[in-house]
């Protein structure tokens, strides 16, 4: 986890994510790197109709201040951390830090040039219906190929030493165990959570518990009844009473489709969890 990317704009939950992405940076002293996308406006005008070039400047500059006022409150936390700023190739030890700003659509620069990195943390809305943020995941998830953390609207007081890994016998949740091998390797305690009527056929949680125990790591396995609750909320209440500070959870299960990764369990994680959520695909 040494270098870190985080899509970055001027509002609390990009804050959020910055903060939760440089304690994740204490833990391994990594690189965290703020990126900030902004568009040209593009106008498309009828024949006959002329576009004031007043307005098109205006727009213009309106973006520039946009991505002024995310980089200014980007260089306000990581100053307030005393987090230098650091070219990504020569980063060095410790914890460091870089700003990038792109000219394009957020979602299409993340997609892309988050291939670079170890790991992607993003804030995400409260309520999880905004569809540009949608779209900014799903590029992170689909076109990246890095794993991603969503991160809660509160900064966790610790991120990695309770890791709770909501299996549910699929691949998808297969591979995010595989890429989220330094968090567990690293982490005090891990447990494996089922919830009934919320698997596929695969390998138990017992299973995931002795293979992940013959890489060293403490591991214990728990298993709950959902009740009223959907699988996911049941996942993400056992996950916040066990006293996990971040929930691993494969991308999707029930389909294939990419419009289809926010529906089910993954789609009530997202929208309810409290704790950092670790995803991969």
């Amino acid at each position: 986890m040494q270098t870190i990317l985080v899509p970055f704009c001027d509002d609390d939950r990009a804050e959020a994510a910055l903060r939760t992405a440089l304690l994740i940076a204490q833990r391994y002293d990594s690189h965290v790197e703020g990126l900030h996308a902004w568009r040209t406006p593009q106008i498309i005008a009828g024949e006959g109709v002329v576009f004031p070039s007043e307005s098109l400047a205006r727009l213009t500059d309106e973006s520039k201040q946009f991505a002024a006022s995310a980089h200014e409150r980007f260089d306000k936390v990581v100053k307030a951390q005393n987090v230098p700023y650091r070219d990504i190739g020569t980063a060095g030890d410790g914890v460091s830090c870089s700003w990038r700003e792109g000219e394009g659509v957020e979602s299409e620069i993340v997609g892309d040039y988050g291939r670079l990195f170890n790991l992607m943390v993003m804030g995400r809305s409260e309520l999880g219906t905004s569809v540009d943020w949608k779209a900014t995941l799903e590029a992170a998830l689909f076109e990246s190929g890095r794993p991603i953390i969503l991160a809660s609207s509160e900064v966790p007081e610790s991120i990695g030493r309770h890791a709770v890994i909501a299996w549910n016998g699929a691949t998808e949740t297969a591979r995010t165990i595989a890429v989220a091998m330094p968090f567990l390797r690293n982490a005090e305690r891990v447990t494996v959570l089922t919830v009934e009527g919320g698997t596929v056929p695969g390998p138990s949680a017992e299973d995931v518990a002795r293979h992940l125990g013959r890489n060293g790591i403490n591991t214990t396995t728990m298993r709950a009844a959902p009740g009223r609750r959907s699988v996911g909320e049941a996942m993400v209440d056992e996950a916040a009473m066990a006293g996990g500070d971040i929930l691993l959870k494969g991308a999707f299960t029930n389909s294939r489709l990419r419009q289809m990764i926010f529906g089910g369990a993954t789609r009530d994680i997202i929208n309810s969890s409290a704790l950092p959520v670790l995803m991969a695909r």
